[in-house]
């Protein structure tokens, strides 16, 4: 669809978010007479509707179910349920329901930077920021964008001239994403997670797996997550798209592996049936944690796949350093070592930060999203020195201990104060010795105590550092 097209159109926006805001900005920008629609009347909305009126821009507070008359398109937020009132009528009056990424897609040219996309349940923003650092080191320019940092539609509008871009997209945004197709895409892991929203794992599973409709190089999947595997046979790929898997094992043909602590290709290289390529050493990967290594190599094989160098690899990744709340080490003190994982939201990725220590004092709880842990506490038993609950939620964790884990001491935390997350530390540093780690990875959402899961990260970092300091002044 060309630019002009959307010239005149009569188009609703759902959500005066970020990306809602992106997307009616632009929309108006190319033509389009844009009303937002929210069901909120918060002092923030209506100073971000004040923004865009000034613009010519209608906006409609507190009424999000009723679609504006002579709307030709909806353009939603990707938050925004299927079942939601306003796209119910959308679909009565015959009008189409697309997303900002969708819209993005349509607004590229012959110009345009080729997208390399990435989506999972977890590992989703590290892996896209490694692969912004790989494409750097190549000479490449880039930028991680979509469902991190800038709006994809600012991107693709914008005047800065890009070669490829790291696209992270969300189950929600690939849903409402019908004609997207990458250059090459990855699926990291699939758990399930949002299915309130999307309905049962098979409709997530689903619109996961629309990520590698239309691929032209590659579709990259997870050897360890056959489900992964799966949607790429299911997709329907353009002539000669490869499939290519990443395992933390040794590598077969069209694999990216690991082998005596290498990162090695047999992918992309001449005669893979009898040839690998060194691409960076384990070591170069921080942290090392063995899902991190798992989206260090997705994050390569994409960029193996768009025809970057081995050594390219090797730099970006030891040039990468990821953000904060992602299995990050504090501090050690009187040897334990305190590392903040509070990113680590649902059970799936908890279980993946479990994994990478042998000894550990479990900070966990919060709010579950209707999640069970008798999995979760059953594969990560053995090495849990002590556990210490928080949040509303923490009852089902403590109940899954009592059934696989019922030796291991447990602090049951009732508080949910401001001072909560000191007390669990102090708990946490009762129980560990010399080469324990205590670990916070909730498993849960934060937002029964916290604002998001940052403020959780930053309150457990700041008992850290107070521990600390109480520990050298006691000295």
């Amino acid at each position: 669809m060309s630019r002009t097209s959307f010239n005149g159109k009569h188009i609703t926006v759902a959500g005066l978010g970020v990306s809602g805001i992106s997307a009616a900005r632009a929309l108006a920008g190319l033509g389009a007479s844009v009303t937002v629609v929210d069901g909120g009347d918060s002092p923030a909305l209506r100073e971000r509707a004040a923004g865009l009126r000034s613009q010519g821009i209608a906006v409609r507070l507190a009424d999000a179910d009723t679609l504006p008359e002579g709307t030709d398109l909806v353009v939603t937020s990707p938050g925004w349920k299927p079942d939601s009132p306003l796209f119910t009528a959308a679909a009565a009056a015959g009008v189409e329901v697309v997303g900002d990424v969708e819209i993005a897609w349509q607004l590229r040219d012959e110009t345009s930077a080729p997208w390399l996309a990435i989506t999972g349940t977890n590992g989703k923003t590290t892996t896209v920021q490694m692969l912004a650092s790989i494409l750097e080191a190549a000479g490449l320019r880039t930028a991680a964008v979509g469902n991190i940092g800038t709006p994809i539609i600012d991107v693709v509008l914008g005047d800065q001239p890009y070669d490829v871009l790291a696209v992270e997209l969300s189950s929600y945004q690939l849903h409402w994403a019908p004609s997207l197709r990458a250059h090459s895409a990855a699926v990291l892991n699939l758990a399930p997670d949002h299915l309130d929203w999307h309905g049962s794992m098979a409709a997530y599973a689903a619109d996961k797996g629309r990520i590698y409709e239309g691929n032209q190089v590659a579709c990259v999947y997870n050897v360890e997550d056959p489900a992964t595997e799966a949607l790429v046979r299911e997709a329907d790929v353009e002539e000669g798209c490869r499939a290519i898997g990443f395992t933390l094992g040794a590598p077969g043909p069209s694999m990216l592996g690991v082998v005596e602590g290498l990162l090695v290709d047999r992918a992309f290289v001449p005669d893979r049936h009898k040839n690998a390529q060194e691409l960076a050493e384990v070591s170069d990967i921080k942290p090392a944690a063995p899902h991190n290594i798992a989206n260090a190599l997705a994050a390569a094989a994409l960029a193996r796949a768009f025809g970057v160098d081995a050594r390219a690899v090797r730099d970006g990744l030891r040039a990468f350093r990821p953000d904060a709340h992602r299995i990050a080490h504090v501090a050690d003190v009187d040897g334990v070592a305190y590392v903040d994982d509070s990113k680590a939201t649902n059970t799936h990725a908890a279980r993946a930060s479990l994994a990478a220590y042998e000894s550990i004092v479990w900070i966990a709880g919060g709010l579950a999203k209707g999640a069970t842990f008798d999995e979760l506490v059953a594969a990560s038993a053995k090495r849990l020195r002590g556990v210490v609950l928080i949040g509303a939620d923490r009852a089902l964790i403590r109940e899954a201990l009592a059934r696989h884990a019922p030796d291991v001491p447990v602090v049951d935390l009732e508080r949910t104060d401001t001072g909560a997350m000191a007390a669990a530390v102090r708990e946490a540093a009762r129980i560990a010795g010399p080469g324990d780690t205590v670990l916070m990875a909730p498993a849960c959402a934060s937002m029964d105590m916290f604002t998001n899961y940052n403020e959780r990260g930053e309150a457990f970092a700041e008992a850290v550092r107070a521990l600390a300091a109480g520990r050298d002044a006691q000295q």
